[in-house]
């Protein structure tokens, strides 16, 4: 039975001791309940990984970074490292958000780059794929995302394939307050399960966590994450607030 996931991105936000408090808050939170078969994830600023992984351990939820360098080591300026990562006690890193592609220029063969550098450094890579508007309502989505699939994960086997989490993002649904409708992210996750199933086989795509991005909120999540093909959520803004984050993550 594949994974179910709940996990937020901070993005740039929250101070040192904002982060902190969040943090607890999140870890109060959980302990009044939670499904016992969802992993919790909270992905906040790099500086803040190694607080986060000292509170996530002791309060049995799981951390990540939101991005990496493809480089191992070296005059980087600037640039954080899998391994570097790795060492604070994180487990999972978002790449391929639609944020780094649109602001930073990320290609998918830079992201496929990214994503081997993760797995050799025994990281679960979130990889986000995903269309724009003007490609949704052109009818390319499932073309859009079908090229971002085979370009991001083209070095990878079926072996190291199954380390990786999926996590869809309609782009035009980011901090815009529109949601894909339950159908749409239905259709399109299955569209992606199909997709994974042709590269790797079908066994490593059933047993692939897929999860929503797109303005996922506590009000939403239920009914997105009662479709079958959708495993849980990548959550943006509303994983700012520790009440409503763990609504999520109580939305199965």
């Amino acid at each position: 039975m594949r994974k179910k996931i709940v996990a937020g991105n901070w993005k740039m936000n929250k101070t040192f001791k904002e982060a902190e408090d969040l943090l607890f808050g999140i870890a109060d939170a959980l302990i009044s309940g939670r499904p016992d078969d969802v992993e919790v994830v909270v992905c906040p600023p790099a500086l803040y990984l190694e607080l986060a992984t000292d509170v996530a351990t002791e309060h049995d939820f799981s951390c990540g970074a939101q991005n990496l360098s493809e480089h191992e080591a070296g005059a980087y300026t600037g640039e954080i490292s899998a391994a570097m990562i790795r060492s604070t006690g994180a487990e999972y890193v978002i790449l391929g958000h639609s944020e780094r592609r649109i602001y930073f220029g990320e290609h998918d063969q830079l992201i496929g780059k990214k994503i081997q550098q993760a797995l050799r450094h025994e990281l679960i890579p979130i990889y986000c794929c995903g269309e724009v508007l003007e490609e949704r309502e052109a009818g390319r989505h499932f073309q859009v995302v079908e090229k971002q699939l085979s370009e991001a994960l083209s070095g990878l086997d079926a072996g190291a394939f199954s380390k990786v989490v999926i996590a869809y993002e309609p782009v035009w649904a980011i901090g815009t307050g529109r949601t894909a409708s339950p159908e749409q992210a239905q259709e399109m996750h299955a569209f992606i399960r199909k997709v994974l199933a042709s590269r790797f086989g079908e066994p490593a795509a059933n047993d692939t966590t897929i999860l929503y991005g797109g303005s996922c909120n506590a009000a939403n999540a239920r009914e997105l994450f009662a479709n079958p093909d959708v495993d849980g959520g990548l959550i943006g803004g509303a994983s700012l607030k520790a009440e409503d984050f763990v609504k999520i993550v109580n939305s199965f």
